[in-house]
């Protein structure tokens, strides 16, 4: 038995399906497979190669196709198994900020979130709520949804209404033009335009509760220093009081480093010698960005400001402290351990 013409469209998606399996396909398999003739296979492979999808063929007295890397990544057919997989694993790295993806998570997510049936939306909650990831830092973790809301009304140029807690505890109804989510390797920011201030405003997302998208569109303003991570970083300098010139020397690239060390901080430039060097205006305490430059895991060399070498001796210092055979650090591991019981 074969199937028809007006069956194309979801034989074209199963054939697709079954060659993104890593693993070469028979002609006469596939005809198999789908229940059509060999020539048809042949027909439907034209077709995938026409939509862009890189189709392989191999010589020999049956044939065989295999889909291989190409220079473009066109769209992937997943089944429920895999979709379900690939979403817990999103939700992981774009609900705990992990770094150098973060962004990318979300904005994966908010794509996959959109056409997953609500079968598949039910599986991914109950794996997402049966798990509990181990991070590190103070950051406030956020619920997914959150993210995703927010993320998907500022790709489409939606306002956006939500319920936001100041740092005061008041609790503000607000309407925004959202441009972009910015992670801070700690917390996920808001940068957005507010519409019944008229002015520009960030906002930390795990204050925000109850986001939806209106619907409204909005036409996009340029925002203030021409990107988000710069206007939040100088925002976040201006509500600090405390900025200084960060100096640092990395025995890294420019790409290993600014996949760990957030944007809002800043970017740093390549040396000859291969390495690189950020300089950039950053506020709060010293104490955690000496913390945060330790956690890069590169050798390095702190330059400036004098407030954060002495913070980096002092880290190294209790470190060494820590570690050494009955030092403060494992009476430290003792005294907290009879606390907790």
């Amino acid at each position: 038995m074969t199937t028809t013409s007006t069956d194309t469209p979801a034989r074209l998606l199963q054939l697709l399906s079954l060659l993104q399996t890593p693993r070469e396909w028979p002609g006469g398999e596939l005809a198999e497979r789908l229940r059509v003739s060999r020539r048809t296979v042949r027909r439907d492979i034209d077709r995938l190669r026409d939509l862009g999808y890189p189709v392989q063929a191999s010589m020999g007295a049956d044939g065989g196709y295999r889909l291989i890397a190409g220079k473009a990544l066109p769209p992937l057919v997943l089944d429920d198994e895999e979709a379900v997989a690939i979403a817990v694993g999103l939700r992981a790295g774009a609900g705990h900020a992990v770094e150098g993806i973060e962004e990318a998570s979300v904005r994966a997510l908010a794509k996959l979130e959109q056409v997953l049936p609500s079968r598949l939306r039910h599986r991914v909650s109950t794996l997402q709520a049966a798990t509990i990831p181990l991070t590190s830092g103070d950051g406030a973790t956020i619920a997914p949804e959150t993210l995703t809301v927010i993320a998907s009304a500022a790709a489409g140029t939606e306002r956006l209404r939500f319920h936001y807690r100041a740092a005061d505890g008041t609790e503000t109804r607000r309407l925004v033009e959202p441009v972009r989510l910015v992670s801070t390797g700690r917390r996920w920011y808001l940068v957005a335009y507010d519409i019944d201030r008229d002015d520009w405003r960030t906002f930390r997302v795990d204050r925000v509760s109850e986001p939806f998208a209106t619907g409204a569109r909005f036409a996009p303003r340029e925002v203030p220093e021409g990107d988000a991570a710069e206007y939040l970083r100088r925002s976040m300098e201006a509500g600090s009081g405390a900025a200084y010139e960060l100096d640092v020397e990395f025995a890294a690239t420019v790409e290993e480093v600014a996949a760990r060390v957030p944007a809002a901080v800043g970017r740093p430039v390549p040396l000859p010698d291969g390495g690189c060097r950020l300089r950039a205006n950053a506020s709060g305490p010293v104490e955690w960005m000496a913390v945060r430059l330790a956690m890069t895991g590169f050798d390095l060399r702190v330059r400036g400001p004098e407030e954060l070498v002495a913070a980096v001796r002092e880290l190294g210092s209790r470190m060494t402290r820590a570690a050494a055979p009955g030092g403060h650090g494992s009476g430290g591991s003792r005294g907290t351990a009879r606390a907790a019981r």
